[in-house]
């Protein structure tokens, strides 16, 4: 298999080859890093509940070399209609649409470089399994699972048995990751306990094939139809375009037993189409969650994905929120292992993300407060003024509540770390918060904005590996200063001065540091202090030849 280290212990171990996992085994071979994942089972994907890759994971995407190659791989045509509908069935009457929902329509925007994808996760689970392992020094290896873990002052000891033949064998890393899901093996080995609301209702996923059911609906093409009856209230999406869907039957009643539902007669009844020809691939009855885990890490050992934090599916977070827990793990692990990663570095990952997963979790748990079910009213499917009416009032309902779960740039591209200690503020107000509404700002912890240069190339194709200092206004030459500090520290700066005239109002700063995340890390219009921002930003202590850190607003 490519990528395989041979027989040296890895400087990371991920527990778990889903998504998150094979994020931050992709962020750091990226960075040279030797990992191995271990996944307990055989494959990934058995039960595909994402199918959104948000604009923000697919920008990683496209940062790691294979937007594109998720597009080819795609059993959606990515021309689709990124349309959800919502409808009483699907040879009912329509309630309401909304159209380039999630961001999914390939028109191109300044405010990021790659559209939303409806895919299965399978698919993305393997696109990001073939990069991984094309990376030298990445190994991911399937039916092995951790047994237990030690942890010192100078690396972890872990136990990782082989499924297949029984054996143990010993890995000692520098690092462990667990990205190993809701029932966490890594969690459980550190002590860290889940806390919050706990389980919120039953839901049952069915995976089937009807070839016949596309042409049988009434409503055109689209990414998922939410069909609002009072017999089964649920939620229908293509994996394909030959008959393979996935189907939610949302919030099964109380005390009702999965196990005992005919998931034929369910998909029947919530499409209103008797007599459907159905093939059950799969069924995977699931509880939403609303739970955070008491902490994060240890010294060596973190938790990332849904190891670290579970909530309703509805809104399409969950994974991507993981495939950014990957990345800010991935680079700040890389950094300090290869010496430029300050002291501070590693414990900023719970100080940034947990309050994303808070406002992540909190914005789920509204979304998931108004499903098909609370949507149902007496009357809805009637012929005449009656019914008329009752849909009209439905259809109004879903277009003012809904719109925060299928339009959430705000929430996908506004999330920050303003309050992060690897952040130089500059006394600029937070940007207001909005689930729908995103407004680029460059303020410090902001998601640097984005803009396509006159060329058609993205300005994020040209950000480094590591920091990126961004000349919005004048030479190259002016960021000197801090040239010269990143040598100083062996600190990977990219300086990038694109000469476009409207980076300088964009950014609102004649130099903007800019994280390997993409996030900004200082804005300024001298490069005064140099050494100092550049310690503040990779978790350093300031050295005394740093200089003085700027204070107060560094912006006009």
């Amino acid at each position: 298999m490519p990528g395989v280290s041979g027989a040296a212990d890895p400087e990371v171990l991920i527990v778990g080859a889903g998504p998150v996992g094979l994020a931050a085994a992709i962020e750091l071979g990226h960075r040279g890093v030797r990992c191995l994942v271990v996944e307990r089972n055989d494959r990934v994907g058995y039960a595909p509940r994402a199918k959104t890759t948000n604009v923000r994971t697919r920008e990683h995407l496209r940062r790691w070399g294979i937007a594109d190659a998720l597009r080819r791989a795609s059993p959606i045509h990515p021309d689709r209609p990124s349309t959800i509908i919502f409808a009483t069935r699907m040879d009912g009457p329509e309630l309401a649409r909304f159209e380039d929902a999630l961001n999914g329509t390939r028109a191109r925007t300044n405010l990021y470089a790659e559209e939303a994808q409806w895919v299965p996760q399978y698919v993305l689970e393997e696109v990001l399994r073939a990069h991984a392992t094309s990376l030298p020094g990445v190994e991911v290896r399937f039916r092995e699972e951790l047994v237990s873990l030690g942890e010192s002052d100078e690396a972890v000891a872990c136990v990782i048995r082989d499924l297949a033949s029984g054996a143990t064998r010993h890995v000692r890393s520098a690092y462990v990751i667990g990205a190993d899901g809701s029932r966490s093996a890594v969690r459980g080995a550190i002590g860290a306990r889940m806390t919050g609301a706990g389980a919120l209702a039953a839901n049952i996923n069915v995976i089937f094939r009807a070839p016949g059911l596309a042409a049988r609906g009434r409503h055109g093409p689209g990414i998922m139809y939410w069909m609002v009856n009072a017999d089964v209230p649920s939620v229908l999406g293509p994996l394909d375009e030959a008959g393979l869907w996935s189907f939610i039957a949302t919030r099964l009643p109380d005390g009702h037993d999965p196990a005992a539902i005919d998931p034929v007669e369910l998909i029947r009844r919530g499409t209103g189409l008797p007599d459907l020809a159905v093939e059950i691939l799969r069924t995977d009855p699931w509880v939403a969650q609303e739970l955070i885990a008491d902490r994060y890490a240890t010294r060596r050992v973190f938790l990332a994905g849904d190891a670290a934090h579970l909530h309703p599916p509805f809104g399409g977070f969950g994974m991507n929120m993981g495939i950014g827990d990957g990345v800010d793990l991935g680079w700040k692990i890389a950094a300090t292992l290869r010496g430029w990663g300050g002291p501070a570095l590693l414990a900023s990952y719970e100080a940034e993300r947990r309050p994303v997963h808070q406002r992540t979790i909190a914005e789920s748990v509204v979304n998931y407060g108004l499903v098909g079910n609370h949507l149902v009213q007496p009357g809805l499917e009637e012929d005449g003024p009656l019914g008329e009416a009752t849909r009209r009032e439905v259809g109004a309902i879903i277009r003012m509540t809904k719109v925060r779960e299928f339009m959430t740039l705000g929430l996908v591209l506004g999330t920050h770390y303003g309050n992060s200690p690897l952040v130089v503020p500059d006394g600029s107000p937070a940007p207001a918060e909005s689930a729908t509404v995103y407004v680029p700002s460059a303020r410090p912890g902001c998601r640097a904005p984005h803009l396509w240069l006159a060329d058609g190339t993205s300005l994020f194709d040209h950000f480094g590996p590591g920091f990126t200092l961004l000349v919005t206004e004048g030479a190259a030459a002016a960021a000197g200063p801090f040239a010269a500090a990143a040598a100083a520290r062996d600190l990977p700066l990219t300086v990038l001065a694109p000469g476009d005239p409207r980076l300088r109002p964009r950014y609102e700063a004649a130099l903007c540091l800019i994280r390997p995340d993409g996030h900004v890390a200082w804005r300024g219009m001298s490069a005064e202090g140099a050494g100092a921002i550049l310690d503040r930003a990779r978790g350093g202590t300031p050295s005394a030849a740093g200089g003085k850190l700027p204070v107060g607003k560094a912006t006009t």
